[in-house]
This record gives structure tokens, C-alpha cells and sequence, in this order.
């Protein structure tokens, strides 16, 4: 499956009161890069769908610190129906050592109706390595 990825450096706001980044940053930053990658690839029918979360689910495995810079990389693993599996791990940019790792489960919706469709070939085909 085709990937995608941006890098982070960590901020001040970014923290929590241990130092770490906050976990609702990381959210914020899945949720970002989901964004980059579905604009990235669909220029031409992203006013068709619109993607909503239907769950999160996280696992954390270590802290980002104050200026520490986080690669961030996310792949579709699957579809079925109206839902696609997205994987997002986040790594230590030097030591490649795994942060977090998220399975965001994305639910397709019509642009229109705001009823949720069945991912069509033509965007799972979006994210397919060629």
C-alpha cells in the first residue's frame, strides 16, 4: 500500500504537565497527516466524500519531548464497505524508535448525503502502490 509521511518537531504547546507530548496532540497529528494523505491523493474527487472517524485505537509506547522530531507515517491496511483501516505510526526521527502506533477506523459518507457509501474502486485504487 502506498504511504505517507511528514515530519513533527515537538513545541511547547505540544506538551503536558509530565513533559511529553499530550495524547490529544498525537490524535491532532493522525488526524492531520489522514487529512494530507486523502488531499494528497484525491485532488480531482475529494468533493465527492467526506471522511468521518469511527474509532480510534492507540497504543503508546514511548514520550516525544521539547524538540524532539517525530516521523510520522500512515498507510491504508484495508476496506470493507464503508470502512477503511488506516495505520498510523509515529517514530523518533533519529533512533526510529516507535512512539505510538494508531488503527483509525474511517467511515466514507457521501458529500452530499452525508450517507455512508461503500469505498468505491476508484479511491481504494488511490492508496494502492502502482
Amino acid at each position: 500500500m502506498q504511504s505517507y509521511s511528514i515530519v513533527k518537531t515537538v513545541n511547547q504547546n505540544d506538551l503536558d504537565d509530565l513533559n511529553h507530548v499530550n495524547n490529544v496532540v498525537y490524535v491532532e497529528w493522525i488526524q492531520e497527516i489522514s487529512k494530507k494523505h486523502w488531499e494528497e491523493v484525491s485532488s480531482n474527487i475529494q468533493n465527492k466524500y467526506i471522511w468521518v472517524v469511527r474509532r480510534h485505537d492507540i497504543t503508546y509506547y514511548d514520550a516525544a519531548k521539547f524538540k524532539d522530531e517525530v516521523l510520522i507515517n500512515t498507510t491504508i491496511k484495508d476496506t470493507k464497505g464503508p470502512i477503511s483501516y488506516r495505520i498510523v505510526e509515529m517514530k523518533d526521527n533519529k533512533t526510529q524508535k516507535l512512539l505510538v502506533k494508531s488503527i483509525t477506523e474511517w467511515c466514507l459518507l457521501n458529500s452530499k448525503t452525508y450517507k455512508p457509501i461503500r469505498v468505491p474502486e476508484i479511491v481504494r485504487n488511490l492508496f494502492t502502490t502502482t
